[in-house]
């Protein structure tokens, strides 16, 4: 008998556990190193600034700028705007939700475009708007009062003029979160309170108000938040008034000469210490507490009758458009075809040429508008691609994967909700002059900084998605043979379109009008449009800015089409 040896196969050894969990750990420490770039280093640097001198020597001198009278009044300022803003951005927002969701009023599609139409128009043209509405000596509102003799009445350079400013423009997100709650309330609990003989009033105060209590509460710390920190409305109109802020301060600071960049870092980490407990407190709003409204059964919201006040709802919700829109963009189209820089009375505009277009198709045309216009796009559409791809691969790892450590991913990727754009943008500036790559003076860094400003934003867009999405359709892609890769690029990917089309055309749209963070990172070769108008307008051309404002107006307003187009929910 003949034995026949066959030789062993060389078959690869199986993976030991340590190469295993370091398999496991590479898609995390890969999109780690990507978000400690993104995020944490330049939120580092900015911290180091802090409690160093020149660069080197550690010292808390710096901090001495925290207890001097103008820091003082810039904190009691911010604080004093934030309130005054957060709660009339409150009763902009909740009133429009509850007319729109849950009252019988006309027209009521017309009021929910009233309340998210203000989010497509840039707090900072709104408050370049309001300028030439509401200025003390030539605002078109007091020539108007003037006509019919009656003395100027408005002064938007002013406290109630920052308020006024950020409350119409900030409403939008109370709005949104107010108008969802209300819409997904279970009718039952106010049937049933109805049946036990509440009124309507008495029915609306003592179970529907108290159900959105939490996305209100979620609603006011957000806003607050976010117009604390906002820089262009407290430097067109706060500083005019001599009212200044902690954002407005720390530009100044860092436009000094000599720069006073430790100081700024200073008041930049009190500024980030006071959004995150803001944030702190706007988390435990909504999660301590959970009311469950909406069940397995479909719900339809009960509509209030308004009887005798429908009329005067919708009149009130026409007056908050003309307030935030109307009056803004035909303000902002008189001041772009002016021929004059000043405008002493109405009678004026109606003289010969006193109206113009040609000197707007000079700037429409020229090689400047048009180098600004292409860097803005490209900045957009690179920030848009980058964050889209970068918050999938986040959120894929986060949700689908068994990497080791996924979890940190997505609190990294949420903390530039508690980094105020301002303070990103300084650590940015100290990032990529500290990192020997010829990234600095270039569209990329601008690119990165939306990318990292935006983060929270395209992360959660992204997820939602994902979490939606029925994991066994990729899953029965690789049983059948397909690698894993393939299955993402032609099962999930195509099954996401919505949501990712969705969220590249909100991170278009949002790094097209940033401006915070690109003040300190543009070069006289890297301007973007929002560049361009705070430019025009700190050089004192107001016609220019206006005309630049419209344009920037039209581009997001595309964008905005573009995004309901393309953006709008599709069965898959």
């Amino acid at each position: 008998m003949t034995v026949t040896h066959t030789p062993p196969r060389n078959t690869p050894a199986a993976p030991t556990a340590g190469r295993r969990l370091i398999r496991r750990g590479l898609p995390t420490a890969l999109l780690l190193a990507v978000l400690v770039i993104l995020v944490i280093v330049p939120a580092g640097f900015v911290l180091h600034s802090a409690f160093t001198a020149d660069g080197a020597e550690l010292t808390l001198s710096n901090f001495g700028v925290l207890f001097t009278g103008t820091m003082t009044g810039a904190l009691l300022n911010s604080a004093l705007v934030g309130l005054g803003s957060t709660a009339l951005a409150l009763t902009f927002g909740c009133s429009l939700a509850f007319l729109s969701a849950r009252t019988d009023a006309p027209c009521r599609k017309l009021i929910y475009f009233f309340g998210i139409l203000p989010l497509f128009l840039p707090a900072f043209v709104g408050a370049l708007a309001w300028a030439v509405l509401g200025s003390p000596a030539s605002g078109l509102i007091n020539l108007v009062l003037a006509e019919v003799g009656v003395p100027p009445l408005v002064d938007i350079y002013s406290y109630g003029g920052v308020v006024f400013v950020l409350g119409l423009y900030y409403a939008p997100y109370a709005f949104m979160l107010v108008h969802a709650a209300l819409s997904l309330m279970n009718p039952d609990l106010e049937d049933a309170a109805s049946l036990h003989g509440a009124g309507t009033g008495s029915m609306l105060r003592t179970v529907s108000f108290p159900l959105v209590k939490p996305a209100v509460l979620g609603a006011a710390v957000l806003v607050f938040a976010l117009t604390v920190e906002n820089f262009p409305v407290a430097q067109v109109i706060g500083v005019p008034g001599q009212l200044d802020t902690l954002p407005a301060l720390i530009y100044r600071l860092m436009n000094a000469s000599p720069s006073r960049s430790g100081d700024a870092a200073a008041v930049a980490v009190l500024l980030t210490v006071l959004l995150m407990l803001a944030v702190a407190v706007q988390h435990r709003a909504v999660s301590r507490t959970r009311f469950t409204t909406l069940t397995g059964k479909g719900v339809r919201a009960r509509r209030i009758a308004l009887r005798r006040w429908r009329l005067p709802a919708l009149a009130a919700a026409s007056l908050y458009f003309l307030l935030s829109t109307v009056l803004p963009v035909a303000a902002l189209a008189v001041a772009a075809l002016q021929t004059s820089p000043y405008l002493a009375d109405l009678n004026q505009l109606g003289t010969s040429g006193a109206l113009s277009v040609l000197p707007a198709l000079d700037i429409i045309g020229s090689t400047d508008f048009l180098s600004v216009l292409g860097n803005s796009v490209t900045v957009g559409i690179g920030a848009a691609v980058t964050g889209t791809v970068l918050c999938f691969a986040l959120s894929y790892t986060r949700h689908r994967s068994r990497s080791v450590g996924r979890g940190v991913l997505e609190y990294v990727a949420m903390l530039p909700l508690a980094v105020p754009a301002i303070v990103l943008g300084l650590g940015l500036l100290r990032t990529w002059l500290t990192i020997p790559l010829p990234v600095f003076g270039t569209l990329l860094v601008l690119i990165i900084a939306c990318v990292a400003i935006f983060l929270p934003q395209g992360y959660r867009g992204v997820s939602s998605s994902i979490l939606q999405l029925d994991r066994d359709l990729e899953d029965s892609a690789v049983m059948l043979g397909a690698t894993r890769g393939r299955a993402i690029a032609t099962v999930t990917v195509p099954l996401l379109r919505v949501g990712l089309s969705s969220t590249f055309l909100l991170l278009l749209m949002l790094a097209m009008r940033e401006l915070t963070a690109v003040l300190f990172l543009y070069t006289t070769d890297t301007r973007v449009l929002s560049i361009a108008i705070f430019d025009a307008y700190d050089n004192g051309s107001l016609h220019d800015a206006a005309l630049l404002s419209l344009l920037y107006c039209a581009v997001i307003a595309v964008l905005a089409a573009l995004a309901r187009r393309f953006g709008a929910k599709e069965s898959v």
